[in-house]
C-alpha cells in the first residue's frame, strides 16, 4: 500500500460509499486520501465482519434490499460490483436494461443521490461480455445520468504490486465538475515476488506429490551494472499432474498469478510457487500484500476464507494512483481555488 503525502490529501473532509465492499479494498484507497466512509455495503457476512474490524464500520447487507433515500449524502461512490450477465441483447436502452442486475443497484443510488464521482472496478472480460453490449449499456446509463465516463484496462503488476491482475476500471464525473478529459496512469513500476513473502509461514501450504515437472530451469539475469534483473511477469517453471489451473509451478522472482476466489487444483486460488526448495501455495498474509493490504490489516480467522477474500478483492495501490490522477484532474478545473473540490 503505497503511502500518500499529507499534501495529497485532496479528499480531506469529503466522503464516499462502498459497495460491494468486500474486506475493504476501497476504503484503504480513499481514505488514505483523507477521505470518509459513511457507508458500505456487503453482503457476505464473513467478509463484513472482516470489514469491521479493519475499519470499524459494520456493512450494511444485500444492497437489494436498501433504499437510496436510506443510504447517507456522498461526494463519491466506489463499487467492485460483480460481473452479472445483462441479458439485454444489444436493445441498448440504458437505465432500462440495467433492471434486474446488480449494476441497476448502483445506477439507482448514482440518480438519486448524483455524487460528484465514481470509481468502479470490475473483470477484464467485462469489456467483451455480450460482444461488447454490456459495456454500451453501462456507458450509456452513466451518461443518461449526467456523468462523463473513461474507462480502460490496467495490470496490477505495473503498479509496484508483483501480481499480473488486469481489471477494468471506469471513472466517472458529474457534468458539473466539467471535465472533458482524462488519463488513467500507468507508472510501469518493477516489483518481485521474492520481496512479498514471509519466511516460511505456517499458513503457507507446502505441496507434495510425486508427479511434479520441472520442465524449465529459471535463469536469472542482470543488468550492466550487475543488479538482478527481474522479468516483471509471472515466470512459469514446471507443473504438477497435467499443468492446469492451480497446477503450474513459478519463480518468486517473477510475478504471482492472479489471485482468484475460485478455481480448482493443487495450487486453487494463489497458485503455486518454488519457494526455498519447497513447492507451496501463498500464504494469506503473502496474499494481503500482493493487494495492498497493509501488515496490520487483520486476517479472517480461516486460510481458505482469506484466499477467497482477497481473490474478490481489488489493488489498493492501483486505486491510489487513479484516485490521485483523478484529484489532479479536478484540482486543475478548480486552479486550487475551492477546497471544497466535489461540491
Amino acid at each position: 500500500m503505497l503511502s500518500i503525502p499529507s499534501q495529497l490529501q485532496f479528499l480531506k473532509n469529503h466522503t464516499f460509499i462502498d459497495l460491494f465492499a468486500g474486506i475493504g479494498g476501497f476504503h484503504y484507497a480513499f481514505a488514505s486520501f483523507g477521505a470518509r466512509c459513511v457507508f458500505a455495503s456487503e453482503i457476505d457476512k464473513k467478509a463484513a465482519s472482516v470489514y469491521q474490524k479493519n475499519h470499524g464500520l459494520a456493512p450494511h447487507g444485500d444492497i437489494r434490499s436498501i433504499a437510496e433515500e436510506d443510504i447517507p449524502s456522498h461526494d463519491i461512490l466506489c463499487a467492485g460490483f460483480p460481473c452479472q450477465a445483462f441479458s439485454i441483447s444489444g436493445k441498448q436502452r440504458g437505465f432500462e436494461d440495467t433492471r434486474g442486475t446488480l449494476f441497476f443497484d448502483i445506477a439507482r443510488i448514482v440518480k438519486h443521490h448524483q455524487p460528484s464521482v465514481l470509481l468502479l472496478e470490475n473483470v477484464k472480460n467485462f469489456a467483451r461480455h455480450d460482444k461488447g453490449n454490456t459495456l454500451k449499456v453501462v456507458l450509456t446509463t452513466l451518461q443518461e445520468l449526467n456523468y462523463t465516463v473513461f474507462y480502460t484496462i490496467l495490470n496490477t503488476r505495473h503498479f509496484g504490486l508483483p501480481q499480473n491482475r488486469e481489471r477494468i476500471y471506469f471513472v466517472a464525473f458529474h457534468h458539473r465538475l466539467n471535465v472533458s478529459d482524462f488519463s488513467f496512469p500507468i507508472p510501469r513500476l518493477v516489483s518481485c515476488l521474492q520481496d512479498v513473502l514471509q519466511h516460511d509461514p505456517y499458513d503457507g501450504k507446502v505441496i507434495q506429490r510425486e508427479d511434479i515437472d520441472f520442465y524449465k530451469k529459471y535463469i536469472p539475469q542482470y543488468d550492466e551494472q550487475g543488479s538482478l534483473k527481474y522479468p516483471n511477469q509471472p515466470v512459469q517453471i514446471g507443473k504438477v499432474n497435467k499443468g492446469g489451473q492451480g497446477e503450474r509451478i513459478y519463480h518468486p522472482h517473477g510475478h504471482a498469478i492472479t489471485l482468484s476466489a475460485h478455481g480448482g487444483g493443487v495450487g486453487s486460488k494463489t497458485g503455486l510457487y518454488f519457494i526455498n526448495n519447497k513447492i507451496r501455495k501463498l500464504s494469506p498474509r503473502e496474499c494481503a500484500r500482493l493487494q495492498g493490504f497493509p501488515e496490520d490489516f487483520i486476517l479472517p480467522d480461516s486460510v481458505s476464507q482469506a484466499h477467497r477474500m482477497f481473490g474478490n478483492s481489488v489493488s489498493i495501490d492501483v486505486l491510489q494512483y487513479i484516485i490521485k490522477a483523478m484529484g489532479e484532474v479536478i484540482e486543475a478545473k478548480t486552479n486550487g481555488a475551492n477546497q471544497n473540490l466535489l461540491q
